[in-house]
């Protein structure tokens, strides 16, 4: 069982769609998938597997990435009733939630592209349980970076794992002594901290709630140690802000087109 089949479980249960069952057998239809806003599409991947398990079938009138305008149909879906109905509300809950984080990053991303072509916008583990893979795909449809998807693929020592390890020197000295294949970054929250793991063996370094003006000078003095290492500023960033750390910052990362976005509004209409 894949993550569709016990997503249509949770909807359907042990006695399926009870209210459809009670009105329709094998009766045939036509719908049509609208947005009801302006919007980077995302999710249309898994809202054709949805269709498909249910026994529908879908024509998708546009692909995920895509701009697509408010009314616009982006799919078409016909088969038995009761297979276009099991499935609407799970593929809407896909599409309205991926095509807003998507639609969010691509907003990040232009904004910030336009005063520093090489910055990169890049997603948290501020996610949806048993939905990250999902929000992450849609801020790479959106133009992001899915930065790690668990704890499994990149290092990254954070304060508590400085804490019980004794200093920063110690924590990447045992770190590099045991890992060789991965990429290696520490989240610091004070020009002190940064400067110490500069002088270290690391590839990235994460400016956690640092002011902007700190922040630009921290990775001044970061570039002067090491200018090979990347530049992360993360922590209270936000579009109102952004852009006073899109200058210098190699890569800024946000919690909030994740775990804090508006959902697109879209619409299934019988045909």
């Amino acid at each position: 069982m894949d993550d569709i089949d016990r997503f249509l479980k949770e909807d359907l249960g042990d006695e399926g769609d009870i209210t459809s069952d009670s009105l329709f057998n094998m009766e045939t239809g036509k719908a049509n998938i609208i947005s009801n806003e302006d919007c980077i599409v995302a999710g249309l991947d898994e809202l054709k597997i949805v269709f498909n398990r249910t026994g529908a079938k879908t024509k998708l009138k546009v692909k995920d990435g895509d701009f697509i305008k408010k009314d616009q149909i982006i799919a078409e879906i016909q088969g038995p009733i009761l297979s276009i109905l099991k499935g609407e509300r799970l593929t809407l809950n896909f599409i309205s939630r991926m095509s807003g984080i998507a639609t969010e990053t691509k907003k990040l991303v232009d904004k910030c592209k336009k005063i520093n072509p090489n910055i990169k916008i890049a997603a948290t583990r501020k996610t949806t349980p048993g939905f990250r893979k999902y929000e992450k795909k849609a801020v790479i449809l959106g133009g992001g970076e899915a930065h790690r998807y668990g704890l499994y693929d990149v290092i990254l020592i954070k304060d508590n794992h400085i804490k019980f390890a004794g200093s920063i020197e110690k924590t990447i000295k045992k770190i590099n002594k045991r890992i060789t294949n991965k990429i290696i970054e520490i989240e610091v929250e004070n020009k002190k901290d940064a400067l110490i793991a500069a002088k270290e063996k690391i590839d990235v370094i994460m400016l956690d709630n640092f002011n902007p003006h700190k922040a630009e000078i921290t990775t001044k003095d970061i570039r002067k140690i090491n200018n090979n290492i990347l530049i992360e500023i993360s922590g209270g960033i936000n579009k109102k802000n952004i852009l006073k750390y899109a200058t210098f910052a190699d890569r800024i990362s946000l919690g909030y087109i994740t775990h804090s976005i508006k959902a697109i509004d879209f619409s299934l209409n019988i045909i």
